[in-house]
């Protein structure tokens, strides 16, 4: 710039931009650029089925005695009972988003409790066997329980039960709620144990023990809220291996005893339901002859009753038609009839009978004679 007058220097025009370069015709970069296109369809493809096959394993089908809860990232999917999904297939989100716990709310299930039983094994049990008895009680391998009279014994059970409707409690209070089971039926078994004698639990009352595991155990489930409802409790107690044959010889006089007792109290009954069956056909008897008595003498005080206006009317010829009737019925089979009147002056007459007269002969009867014989 000079004299005021701005000169105006020209503008700058842009470089020419450089072509790309033409493509060759390589064989071998055309090879690798189709290869590589096919290995990206290829991955696609895969990755496409990997999706299809991430989202199929998220069906699954519940069966008919079945329910099922979603736990989507650890919390139920819905509220209350309305989270329960009944039988049928169902969808959920693989995890480890989505979890499906299956609730068998009408399969029975079965716990055994060995708490306090003597160490065995498989194979034994399955041959009825039982191990060599010791001379002392092993605990790291023997399970045995306390009676209440200070006594020990073996004692083992088998629990069958169901969950309860409808099925929340158990599968979402607990992680494991089988092992919760189990210990209140141990804890049953122990409890029972501990308020039972060794010879009630052993033979006098098994029943009554049985019934105490059972309402034991029921306590419990109800105080935990285990959510189950238990069906059915088998108990067995049995005496130490090394007491056994004691025990066992004490059994068999129980036994005895009250088979003894039992027919004892079996021919008391007999007896005296025979005696209280005779006692009742005697009285039957006696009370129907008083009734017969009793209509006898109504009968004949009728009879006379009815008689007297006769008598009344003439005395005389009432003794006699009497006397008449009577002499009827007296002499209807007699042979021989002897009648002795009375004398005007009211003595005795005298009669004589020859005892000891031959009777007389039978005739024979002829038989009729033809004419012209």
């Amino acid at each position: 710039m000079s004299n005021g007058i701005d000169i105006l220097e020209p503008r700058k025009r842009p470089a020419p931009e450089t072509p790309p370069p033409e493509p060759t015709d390589d064989p071998g970069s055309e090879a690798l650029s189709e290869a590589l296109h096919s290995s990206f369809a290829i991955v696609k493809i895969v990755l496409i089925i990997m999706v299809l096959v991430f989202l199929g394993s998220g069906f699954r089908v519940i069966g008919p005695q079945e329910k099922a809860i979603i736990l989507r990232l650890g919390k139920p999917v819905g509220q209350d009972e309305k989270a329960l999904l009944g039988p049928g297939p169902r969808w959920a989100f693989p995890y480890p988003i989505d979890e499906m716990v299956r609730i068998p709310l009408r399969q029975v299930q079965t716990i055994r409790s060995a708490v306090g039983w003597y160490a065995t094994t498989p194979a034994m049990e399955a041959a009825g066997a039982t191990p060599p008895p010791t001379e002392s009680l092993d605990p790291v391998n023997q399970g045995y329980v306390l009676t209440g009279d200070g006594n020990i014994i073996h004692v083992r059970g088998e629990l069958r039960y169901r969950i309860a409707e409808p099925g929340l409690t158990y599968a979402l209070n607990f992680a494991n709620a089988s092992n919760l089971v189990l210990n209140a039926f141990n804890n049953a078994l122990i409890h029972a144990s501990a308020s039972y004698t060794a010879d009630n639990a052993l033979s006098r009352d098994i029943a009554g023990f049985r019934e105490k595991v059972r309402n034991r155990l029921e306590a419990t489930v109800a105080r935990q809220d285990l959510g189950i409802v238990v069906d059915q409790v088998d108990v067995k107690a049995v005496a130490p291996l090394k007491l056994t044959e004691h025990f066992a010889a004490v059994s068999g006089a129980e036994a005895r005893r009250a088979r003894e007792v039992t027919l004892a109290h079996s021919y008391a009954n007999e007896t005296v339901n025979r005696a209280k069956g005779e006692a009742a056909i005697r009285i039957g008897a006696g009370e129907t002859d008083r009734t017969r008595m009793v209509a006898f003498v109504a009968a004949e005080a009728t009879r006379f009753k009815g008689l007297l206006p006769e008598y009344e009317k003439n005395p005389e010829l009432f003794r006699s038609l009497r006397q008449s009737e009577t002499f009827q019925r007296i002499f209807t089979n007699a042979q021989q009839k002897y009648l002795l009147p009375q004398r005007k002056d009211g003595k005795s007459v005298e009669i004589r009978l020859q005892l000891g007269r031959e009777p007389e002969a039978l005739k024979a009867i002829e038989a009729p004679r033809a004419e012209g014989h």
